[in-house]
């Protein structure tokens, strides 16, 4: 059945004279009569007996309206949903840990309480897994840690960073070479974006590197630390920022080496650009701005 079929029963019942309505919603009036015997062959019921030029609802017919005239109507409200709200929608977004850990959490927040018809389904996933699903379609906006490079990605900068060396070693050197850090190194997962800036900023001094243990989460890597002055991390500047002010990590500046990188929106190059959508990655270049 059709919202048009359904359109020419609810008038027919409420107005039983078939010229009238014809008129009402000017067409003929074999097309409404050809129309409702479309909806009742898809009922496999008649809803309508036949007095002269009438259509009267029977017993049938007025069922079927009492059961479904709500759903009706709940179905015409909804073609008009968008052009009342326009910033009504739900995202699907999935931020890098360092990104989804320290610098999300409010914005999500605000971005909310300005608009209460918008919902996120929110994911915390390494870089290259976010990248998988933009380019699959399971996600439509993400927040990454490395630098991509693919046709069917659209990448937008959102700030910089820097990775640095902490350790909970007050005594550790200020200033060292790599290969003289004789600790035990804690790292992110295979993967992750803050573990490949590192590795591939040191190039062939990756070898020096004696990586201990890897883990998924930076809480866990910052309390490994900070329990153990015996080993050191690379991490986000911003991941350990209360540590360094309240002296329960120190950073040891490697020489020769700086860890700089860039976090960056990406979604895929077909993505819709619709009003929402728009507007939230409007907001959020502004708030990585400041």
């Amino acid at each position: 059945m059709t919202l048009k079929e359904l359109n020419f029963f609810y008038k027919l019942s409420e107005n039983p004279q078939v010229t009238q309505v014809a008129l009402e919603l000017n067409i003929s009036q074999s097309a409404i009569s050809l129309a409702i015997k479309s909806l009742e062959n898809s009922l496999n019921e008649q809803l309508f007996d036949r007095v002269g030029k009438k259509l009267i609802l029977n017993e049938r017919g007025r069922y079927f309206k009492e059961k479904t005239l709500s759903h009706y109507l709940a179905l015409i409200d909804s073609q008009n949903i968008f052009q009342e709200n326009k910033l009504a929608g739900n995202i699907k977004i999935a931020s890098s840990k360092t990104i989804s850990n320290y610098l999300m959490p409010n914005i999500y927040y605000d971005f909310l309480s300005k608009y209460d018809d918008v919902k996120f389904d929110i994911l915390t996933l390494n870089s290259s897994k976010i990248i998988e699903n933009i380019l699959n379609s399971k996600l439509d906006i993400g927040l990454i840690e490395i630098d991509i490079n693919n046709s069917n990605l659209i990448k937008e900068k959102l700030c910089d960073d820097e990775l640095i060396i902490v350790t909970s070693d007050e005594n550790a050197p200020k200033v060292s070479f790599i290969d003289t850090i004789n600790k035990k190194w804690i790292l992110r997962e295979s993967g992750s974006g803050t573990r490949e800036i590192f590795i591939n900023a040191l190039g062939k001094y990756a070898n020096d590197v004696n990586i201990f243990m890897e883990l998924q989460d930076f809480e866990e890597i910052k309390t490994l630390l900070l329990n153990n002055k015996d080993t050191v991390t690379a991490i986000s500047k911003h991941a350990v920022k209360k540590e360094l002010d309240n002296k329960q990590l120190f950073e040891i500046k490697l020489t020769n080496f700086e860890f700089k990188r860039e976090f960056h929106l990406v979604y895929h190059k077909d993505k819709s650009k619709n009003l929402l959508f728009e507007t939230f990655v409007e907001f959020l270049k502004s708030r990585f701005e400041k």
